[in-house]
């Protein structure tokens, strides 16, 4: 839970009265198999499996300028069919030489803003390796996904170029504190940690297999989801059945008001809603009858105080809810009381069902009926 939490205040960003938490595409699970399970952490930054393009590259730097870009560091080919027709050997030397002029002019744009850090969504060419190594000792980083670029973006306080020529020295990160490859197993990493004001994270997972990595994942997922429910709308009601069953006993008081059919509504949803506290007293192997009227009973007779009493799963007894520490996000209980009203609602609308499932032939009186015989149906061989 503790991943969890600090995962979700790592992406929370608020703009005004606007907040977001995008768990999804800023707070990227990690995988690794191998260590243990305390190993499991949260990133002050972002973390991506990628290694350097060039062994010359410096692989630790302490407060790197990173620049991010969004095209290749390669020279264009044409994008129709061109044709170069060379009549002596310098032509060929020439054309070489136009190429290398390009990547050549490309890089000095990059080199004019001192970058540390050079990484990029697309390719890079051997000579652009070598012009950033030469005369900027860069690090080049070639290849990442949109998704990373955008972590990195969040986290390092860049922006994401897509012409060389158009970078200013605001475009460039600096708020990355360390930038460190590391090799775990098999395969490199690349660490960007010791972020200043961190809106991205990497929240890395370690276990002895793929199996047990798989099931924190999925934990992890659900937790996300409480803690981000929580943090946008901070309200909380009592878990274990307690909520359902207290609205259950105010509608059949209230039922008990409403003379002749009119009471029948209320009484069904009444009866509908104690479906939760059943679950729970049947999932925990307690006697069902027996704590649910011991359950309606509480929220009946002690009004308020009896209001925060429900199950507890754990031993299968009816306990204060309060005082076991046991609450649901109030957003998740209105969307599942919208969702299942809604859903009665529609269900109601429903007069009749048209089936488009062809009849089986049935023996009437000896006789083998045919489809066109009797009732009509839909998509058999009459529709051709």
């Amino acid at each position: 839970m503790n991943l969890a939490i600090t995962a979700v205040k790592r992406v929370y960003k608020k703009e005004g009265s606007f907040v977001e938490i995008d768990i999804k595409r800023y707070a990227k699970v990690e995988k690794i198999p191998g260590g243990m399970l305390e190993d499991c952490c949260v990133l002050d930054g972002v973390m991506f499996n990628k290694d350097i393009t060039h062994p010359g590259m410096r692989r630790i730097i302490e407060n790197p300028r990173v620049v991010l870009l969004d095209c290749p560091l390669e020279y264009k080919k044409g994008e129709s069919m061109t044709n170069m027709e060379f009549t002596k050997e310098e032509d060929f030397k020439r054309a070489l030489m136009m190429e290398e002029e390009e990547v050549k002019k490309v890089c000095d744009e990059i080199l004019k803003v001192k970058p540390d850090v050079v990484i990029t969504e697309k390719g890079v060419s051997d000579s652009a390796q070598h012009f950033l190594m030469k005369h900027g000792n860069c690090t080049v980083i070639r290849r990442v996904r949109k998704t990373d670029n955008n972590r990195i973006a969040r986290a390092s306080g860049a922006t994401i170029c897509n012409r060389p020529e158009e970078l200013t020295e605001t475009d460039v990160g600096t708020e990355c504190g360390l930038f460190e490859i590391k090799k775990i197993g098999d395969e490199y990493f690349t660490f960007m940690t010791k972020c200043k004001n961190p809106k991205a994270c990497s929240i890395i997972l370690r276990g002895a297999s793929k199996d047990v990595l798989n099931e924190i994942e999925r934990n992890l997922a659900d937790a996300l989801g409480v803690t981000r429910n929580v943090m946008l709308n901070p309200k909380l009601v009592p878990g274990g059945g307690a909520l359902e069953m207290e609205l259950s006993c105010r509608l059949m008081e209230k039922a008990s008001q409403v003379e002749s059919l009119q009471q029948w509504p209320y009484k069904v949803l009444a009866s509908s809603l104690e479906v939760i506290p059943r679950t729970l007293a049947q999932n925990c192997g307690a006697d069902v009858v027996r704590v649910l009227t011991e359950l309606r009973a509480k929220h009946s007779t002690n009004g308020a105080a009896g209001s925060a009493f429900g199950i507890d799963g754990n031993t299968g007894k009816i306990a204060d809810m309060r005082e076991a520490d046991i609450w649901d996000p109030i957003a998740v209980k209105l969307q599942t009381f919208k969702t299942s009203i809604e859903a009665a609602c529609m269900l109601l609308r429903i007069d009749d069902i048209v089936s488009g499932i062809k009849k089986d032939r049935r023996k009437t009186d000896g006789r083998v009926e045919a489809p066109g015989d009797g009732e009509e149906t839909f998509g058999d061989a009459r529709d051709g």
